[in-house]
């Protein structure tokens, strides 16, 4: 046993650091103010965990989010306080409601300052709360018991960000304290589900059309693996929502697209008896009512309160253990699916959401031309897979979501439950600093991208081989489409024509402003070579737009 007079005693900023490396971080994102910050960044730097300055607040988060995301572990943001806090707050959200486990740690005031302070003074414990899943001061004397304590909770499902307010005195204060092991989450913890496996399996054996829609629980490499398993095994068409893209391939032949809660899926799911979700967050679906009144089997990691649906039987713990016992106990797996009626739903599903233009540069172009140019680069250079890609929120992620294919989990990064704008950019960033070898195209919207126009200058600094393509139609052209479906002139939703090429350029890296396919060809061939960040700005024609939502969503 170890003797407490024995262990060197560490700084709180010292211990938190530990912590992080113990969580493989390698990385931590953010603003820094003068208190708590620049000793945690010194502590973390002993350890060989790199400082990333990023441009704003809540860039940083969705970096440290996005790294969470590909790594399965924790993401880490600093800022500093008041302002730096307010500015964290939407990814924060972004945080807790597309599901990444991140700590954010910023500056905080002490006792006697907020009995008198006013200056940037806020209460960021009660701001930050309706968007972390814990908070604390690491003010006692069980510091990393509090940590890891914070870690698990983040990483528990749902995951989400916690907050550690610190103060500079805190982050310098010694401590002498045991060694206390990492705690990580148990998601395999044996749940009761003998009766609900047998309704389960007789709700199987019972339907002849059933269908399966895959949602994020299930991008684990375990839930992968298992969930791959079943879909060989049953023969059902397969729906994945955005996050569970590539959990299945889009090129297996059960594959049918995307589902949402809207329009496009219905022509496969109308035609169910029985609709098993595996892994779905009822965060995934927009915001219409469930339209479907047949059985539903909820097989995820935890039962959700505030769900679309009540599910008829409800599997939940693990997702890979669940589908192994429920694979076990089914001999035989009936089902009236055909495979070629299978390829005539995604067909069906693909000419749907089709948005084209007839003159000038379509959305569907812009995909379909950069997953060309990709497959090429792929090809030459013997590549085994396709770039990385992060979407912006707005009206070009419905082209770039069906029509650029994913074969493995985390191929996409979007965000989905917040569905925040500014997000593709310092996404694509922390997917790059994490998969240096992978080239990563962030696909965005021009109001997008002014949102976090900075970021630029982050990932030139990065030096991480990124592509960033702008939809350049001058406007927010999703609420411009609502804005005019609803009989209302178009006020308000458009600006005079950025040019971001030149932008980009300025900051040091390479920019490209197209306006024909020819150009945009040669630029994205450019830009794939070139293996460092670049923009190409593309003038496109917005008219397919309406159509396609229509065809989404109803």
């Amino acid at each position: 046993m170890i003797e407490q007079s024995a262990i060197e005693p560490k700084t709180v900023a010292e211990m938190l650091a530990q912590a992080f490396f113990d969580n493989n971080v390698t990385h931590i994102y953010g603003v820094p103010g003068g208190g708590s910050s620049l000793p945690l960044i010194e502590a973390a730097a002993q350890l060989g965990i790199k400082f990333v300055l990023t441009r704003t607040e809540c860039g940083a988060m969705i970096m440290a989010s996005a790294t969470a995301e590909l790594t399965g572990s924790i993401g880490v943001a600093l800022t500093t306080k008041g302002p730096g806090v307010a500015s964290a707050a939407n990814g924060a959200a972004y945080a807790l409601l597309d599901r990444a486990p991140v700590v954010l740690v910023t500056d905080g005031f002490t006792e006697q300052q907020s009995g008198f302070i006013t200056h940037q003074f806020i209460d960021q414990k009660a701001l930050l709360a309706p968007v972390t899943k814990g908070h604390s001061r690491l003010e006692d004397n069980r510091v990393m018991s509090e940590i890891n304590r914070l870690i698990s909770l983040a990483m528990t499902a749902p995951c989400g960000p916690v907050h550690i307010e610190l103060t500079g005195a805190t982050a310098k204060k010694e401590v002498v304290e045991l060694p206390t092991q990492v705690v990580i989450p148990d998601d395999h913890s044996a749940i009761d589900n003998s009766d609900a496996f047998s309704n389960a399996q007789e709700l199987i054996m019972k339907a002849s059309q059933p269908v399966i829609v895959v949602g994020l629980e299930a991008r684990t490499s375990e839930n992968k693996e298992m969930t791959r398993q079943l879909i060989d095994r049953s023969g059902y068409p397969v729906l994945t929502t955005y996050k569970a893209k590539g959990v299945i391939s889009d090129h297996h032949p059960q594959y049918v697209g995307i589902f949402t809660g809207g329009t496009a899926e219905s022509a496969c799911v109308s035609q169910s008896d029985l609709i098993i979700l595996i892994g779905v967050d009822p965060v995934e679906f927009v915001l219409q009512k469930w339209r479907y009144q047949v059985p539903i089997i909820d097989i995820s990691v935890v039962e959700y309160p505030v769900h679309y649906i009540k599910p008829d039987v409800g599997l939940y713990g693990p997702i890979s253990i669940n589908l192994s016992d429920l694979m076990g106990n089914i001999e035989g797996w009936r089902s009236n699916w055909k495979l070629p009626a299978i390829e005539m739903l995604r067909d069906d599903m693909h000419h749907a959401l089709e948005c084209q233009a007839d003159q000038g540069i379509g959305p569907q172009d812009i995909v379909q031309v950069a997953l060309e140019s990709a497959l090429m680069m792929q090809a030459l250079h013997q590549q085994t897979r396709l770039p990385l890609i992060t979407v912006d929120a707005g009206a070009h992620m419905f082209s770039v979501m069906a029509f650029w294919p994913c074969d493995q989990p985390l191929d996409v990064l979007i965000s989905n439950g917040l569905a925040t704008m500014a997000y593709a950019l310092p996404a694509a960033i922390a997917a790059a600093v994490k998969t240096p070898d992978r080239m990563v195209i962030a696909f965005t919207g021009d109001g997008g991208l002014l949102m976090c126009l900075g970021e630029l200058s982050t990932a030139v600094e990065q030096a991480v081989p990124i592509i960033v393509i702008v939809f350049n139609d001058q406007s927010l052209s999703l609420i411009d489409i609502k804005q005019q479906d609803s009989g209302l002139p178009s006020r308000g939703m458009r600006w005079e024509t950025p040019n971001f090429s030149q932008v980009m350029e300025g900051l040091g890296g390479q920019g490209y402003k197209v306006n024909n396919l020819k150009q945009y060809r040669q630029a994205l061939d450019e830009a794939l070579e070139a293996g460092k960040p670049a923009l190409i700005d593309v003038l496109f024609n917005p008219e397919g737009y309406g159509p396609q939502l229509k065809a989404l969503r109803g």
